[in-house]
């Protein structure tokens, strides 16, 4: 039986594709087309493949900040309250500088404040066009009494995936000023459940993506230690019991592609990937890859979508994957792009 292979060429004709046309299915997604973006150019990224599409990195990062929602001026203040990055053209005005009129609904929203900063990094952009001062200030304003963060400024449901962007955005900045870690920390704490791994919020089940955020913010604060070590040795066992031949995100679910990922960043965060079956989760992965249009698909029953197909690259990266750049999962980044991100604060213009 001849070994599956990566179907790299077509991979990447699949991320283009992303860049470029939806399929009508995804029209639900248009307010969030930062983090399809983000999806295609990280992998992209991982695939050493940003050269080889019909679009510039120069037109990418100036549609990003085009998306950067700026303070308000208005008789001589600056209303931050707002600001980041928003999730696409839907609303808003792009490039207006300074803004002096507030727009119903036009703020910036912390995942797509992550993935536009993850996103510039990994174009190569040095982010000084990024208004660092108020979105550290906007963040302040999606902190929540017991902790955690809404993901806008107007209001909206609030767990663990928006800890992990309030944390990664900090990191990015090198600026936890605004916050209230250790509220935070306590948060991430409290939602540890008796079997392991880390629920959306304090006294809800354990699941795989929602492990992920609350071990990578716990990095990312550099708030590890607060996690004693029979609690890191659960959460481990946790995750590695996840593995049936990919991953599960919880038990008696089926194997997800995403998952990989999930629990395999969590593991290589804990420094126990190396207990992962490699062989199972490879194979695993490169079941569900579509070797005609390329993508990775959730299931080997349905179709590539860009969240599967990135992190299905990424999953495969952790195992340093021929033809795959190397990761850094705190971020979910490429190591070439964290790296760039550690020359640019370690610079005399930062």
């Amino acid at each position: 039986m001849m070994e599956e292979i990566l179907v790299v060429k077509r991979h990447i004709k699949y991320f283009e594709m992303c860049l470029k046309v939806l399929p009508g299915r995804y029209a639900s997604l248009d307010n969030s087309r930062m983090t399809i973006a983000f999806f295609a150019i990280s992998g992209l990224d991982l695939l050493d493949a940003l050269d080889k599409i019909n679009i510039s990195p120069a037109d990418m990062i100036e549609w990003i900040y085009s998306l950067q929602v700026l303070p308000v001026e208005k008789d001589g203040l600056s209303d931050m309250s707002a600001s980041g990055f928003r999730g696409s053209t839907w609303t808003g005005a792009s490039f207006v500088q300074p803004q002096t009129d507030k727009i119903l609904y036009d703020s910036g929203h912390v995942a797509m404040t992550y993935t536009a900063l993850c996103t510039l990094l990994v174009l190569g952009d040095d982010l000084s066009r990024v208004d660092k001062q108020a979105i550290a200030y906007g963040l302040k304003n999606l902190q929540l009494e017991n902790g955690s963060f809404q993901y806008c400024v107007e209001g909206s449901e609030d767990d663990m995936r928006f800890i992990y962007c309030v944390a990664a955005v900090c990191y990015i900045l090198n600026d936890y000023s605004t916050i209230d870690v250790e509220k935070a920390v306590n948060y991430i704490i409290d939602s540890l459940s008796y079997e392991g791994g880390f629920g959306q919020r304090p006294f809800t089940e354990a699941v795989g993506g929602s492990t992920y955020c609350a071990v990578a913010a716990l990095y990312l604060f550099n708030k590890l230690d607060r996690l004693k070590p029979s609690e890191l040795a659960l959460i481990t066992q946790w995750c590695l019991n996840r593995q049936q031949s990919g991953f599960q995100g919880r038990p008696n679910k089926a194997v997800d592609t995403c998952y990989s990922f999930w629990l395999g960043a969590t593991l290589q965060i804990l420094d126990s990937f190396q207990h992962v079956n490699h062989k199972a989760n490879r194979d695993w992965l490169l079941s569900v890859q579509d070797y005609m249009t390329g993508g990775f698909s959730k299931w080997t029953t349905t179709s590539p979508d860009p969240l599967h197909s990135y992190l299905g690259l990424a999953g495969l990266a952790l195992m340093h994957e021929e033809g795959v750049q190397s990761h850094f999962s705190p971020l979910n980044i490429s190591q070439r792009a964290a790296n760039h991100l550690h020359n640019l604060q370690n610079s005399s213009s930062w």
